[in-house]
């Protein structure tokens, strides 16, 4: 099976071609565009460098075009991406402006071109279906919740694979094919102890997420990517009265708050040099004290979030690194597991400074291990949607 994996960013259009046999998956092709103002000519580009490799002679040459949709409210999962898939898109974009439009529009796009070829939506969204209501509940009026005022959580693809693979590492098969089928069969009750696992996702926006037995528990981004950890330009947790009080005090108007939040803040805002982790840490080293403060920011919001975990889940077996930031970083992951021998949790020093890509980092004696998992968000979309047509066909 051919599955073509389309990432689309706000200026961006990037891509994936899989060849999938059964759980087995080959990468056949990679490519995409920079700088982006027309998606339809991006799509034309990639689609040209695809034919041009010898691997797209006609749209029969692909089974399914794959999507990692980022969020469309209480529409979620993984589902044919159909024309009421974009509208839901357009209608929840005020929640994921940056995300939501270029999905949308590239859906329409691949729809007209290549209307026999299925299309399916892996919502980011849908890894938290099964999170407790307690974890998914805000302290906010009813009627505030029933117009879908709640934690939805984000990064679903990448956290889904660290749920897999973090099994897979353990020597959990039990677990790791319960979580790779979870999207189609739901939580299963597993035997044994439970494999706790907390999965850092660190890059260009960031979550952490609370993992039982391959499936999510709670996770540090709620309503919108806008949440949880300071994120490279948007400001993460911040008190609902900051909003209005900094409108009266500054003058501004809703918009321009709100653009302050989500393009000026983070760790952009913190440091006033970048929002890049590179050239803050280059900064910090020179002497910039703003941006040793957003790095210090940084690295205590991802504590925080993983002591939150460490007790929701009654301990934890594996804390699992990964996206950029997270997977090339020793620097982060030191400060980050800094003082938690008490706790089980020791980094090898030696092992986190030369380690290859993926590897277990935890000392001799450490209770907890700490491994490190580059992210593969595109094939975890690629295997789900092999599996929801595979499923289909089956039924």
């Amino acid at each position: 099976m051919h599955i073509l994996v389309a990432n689309l960013g706000s200026t961006s259009f990037k891509y994936r071609l899989f060849a999938l046999a059964g759980e087995q998956a080959r990468l056949l092709a990679r490519g995409g565009s920079e700088r982006v103002t027309d998606y339809s000519q991006a799509i034309s580009h990639a689609m040209h460098e695809l034919a041009a490799a010898g691997h797209m002679q006609s749209p029969q040459s692909l089974d399914a075009i794959g999507f990692k949709t980022v969020f469309a409210g209480d529409l979620t999962g993984c589902v044919l991406a159909d024309a009421a898939v974009e509208q839901a898109l357009r209608d929840t974009a005020d929640l994921a402006p940056a995300h939501n439009p270029p999905y949308a529009e590239g859906l329409r796009i691949f729809r007209e071109r290549f209307p026999s070829v299925p299309r399916v939506a892996l919502f980011e969204t849908a890894f938290y279906q099964w999170v407790p209501d307690a974890a998914q509940r805000y302290a906010v009026p009813e009627a505030w919740h029933n117009v879908g005022i709640r934690r939805y959580g984000f990064h679903g693809a990448s956290h889904k694979f660290v749920a897999e693979r973090s099994a897979e590492l353990l020597g959990r098969d039990d677990i790791a094919q319960a979580a790779r089928r979870l999207y189609l069969d739901g939580p299963q009750t597993i035997a044994g102890a439970p494999l706790r696992v907390i999965s850092c996702h660190l890059g260009g926006s960031s979550s952490i997420t609370a993992i039982r037995n391959g499936v999510a528990i709670g996770t540090s981004m709620g309503l919108s990517p806008q949440s949880g950890l300071p994120q490279n330009n948007r400001v993460g947790d911040l008190d609902s009265s900051a909003l209005p009080c900094a409108m009266r005090r500054l003058g501004l108007s809703l918009a321009d708050a709100e653009r302050q939040l989500v393009k000026e803040s983070g760790l952009l805002g913190l440091s006033g040099v970048s929002n890049d982790v590179r050239d803050i840490k280059t900064a910090a080293d020179a002497g910039n004290a703003r941006s040793k403060l957003a790095l210090d920011v940084f690295v205590r919001s991802i504590r925080h979030w993983i002591g939150a975990f460490l007790f929701e889940l009654g301990g934890c077996d594996a804390l699992v690194f990964t996206a950029g930031i997270g997977e090339n970083n020793p620097w982060l992951r030191t400060a980050v597991c800094q003082g938690l021998t008490e706790l089980g949790l020791e980094l090898d020093v030696t092992r986190n400074t030369s380690a290859p890509v993926e590897t277990d980092l935890s000392a001799h004696g450490s209770r907890t291990r700490i491994l490190v998992i580059p992210a593969n968000e595109e094939l975890v979309v690629a295997r789900e949607t092999a599996r929801l047509l595979t499923a289909r066909r089956d039924a």
